[in-house]
């Protein structure tokens, strides 16, 4: 079976080694290809999934993408605990163990420069999200539909009285407003006190709850960059914040490979110009 290089990330050459056992992208182990004083963290994957062909295809598999992205993250986590790796984008694929020294090549300045600016650094990951607002289905009345429509709660006759209902609708339109406001004036404050701990920030775009396993009302979504050595006091310091701001639920993920501050320009995400 023809083979392809995968490659995870670009590294500085460390001590240590990766843990017995680990496996990558399509299972197999990842190894570490040394040159001109850097090093790539690949492996070694079939061409009948990893050529340019199937690859399109398979991008297009989201069972295929969601285990191949928890593959790959398991690398990168592996990584983070032992250095402080660049992180590559998902399916950087070159042909051999040359069109990865030609990535290293190409890429040398920009991978230099970034590795300097991302050493012994860590991302973490902030959501804040609105306290449970009230359901727009439920009212505390009770309505009914007939062949004339939605019928309110009844006035003092029992005749349906519609400005009630009117009224109670736009009660609760009000509440809703009210919670995303207080939220979003939480959020903002949270990212501001959380911005002047770090060195670096990256605002992503809000989740989309339509989408599966998704939250509601997702009100911030950022990454902060800072020293390894500061996460224990970070992390104190977004379980404080999140406890004084009663509007918003807050979440933390990390330490992660700092993904959200690799340089954009880097080869690997301009193209294939490794393979």
């Amino acid at each position: 079976m023809t083979e392809l290089c995968y490659v995870y990330a670009v590294t500085r050459p460390f001590d240590g080694a990766l843990p017995e056992g680990l496996a990558g992208v399509a299972g197999t182990p990842p190894r570490l290809l040394a040159h001109d004083g850097l090093l790539a963290v690949l492996g070694d994957v079939p061409a009948d999934d990893f050529a340019e062909e199937p690859l399109r295809a398979r991008l297009e598999d989201l069972d295929w993408l969601t285990s191949t992205a928890r593959a790959h993250e398991a690398v990168i986590g592996a990584l983070t605990a032992v250095t402080s790796p660049l992180p590559l984008r998902l399916a950087t694929v070159c042909n051999d163990d040359g069109g990865v020294r030609r990535l290293l090549d190409s890429g040398r300045e920009r991978f230099t420069r970034c590795l300097e600016r991302l050493d012994g650094r860590v991302e973490w990951g902030v959501k804040a999200y609105a306290r449970e607002a009230p359901d727009a289905s439920r009212d505390d009345t009770t309505t009914s539909t007939g062949p004339k429509g939605p019928t309110g709660p009844t006035g003092p006759t029992g005749a349906p009285s519609g400005r009630d209902y009117l009224r109670q609708r736009l009660r609760q339109r009000n509440a809703r407003s009210s919670i995303l406001s207080e939220a979003d004036t939480g959020s903002r404050l949270l990212h501001q006190e959380l911005s002047r701990r770090a060195e670096d920030v990256r605002v992503h775009r809000l989740q989309d709850a339509r989408l599966p396993g998704v939250p509601r009302g997702n009100v911030l979504n950022a990454a902060y960059l800072l020293p390894r050595e500061q996460s224990e006091a970070f992390v104190e310091e977004v379980r404080r914040l999140g406890a004084r701001s009663p509007g918003i639920r807050v979440e933390l993920t990390g330490p992660w490979a700092p993904y959200s501050f690799a340089d954009a320009t880097d080869p690997a995400r301009e193209g294939s110009e490794g393979r």
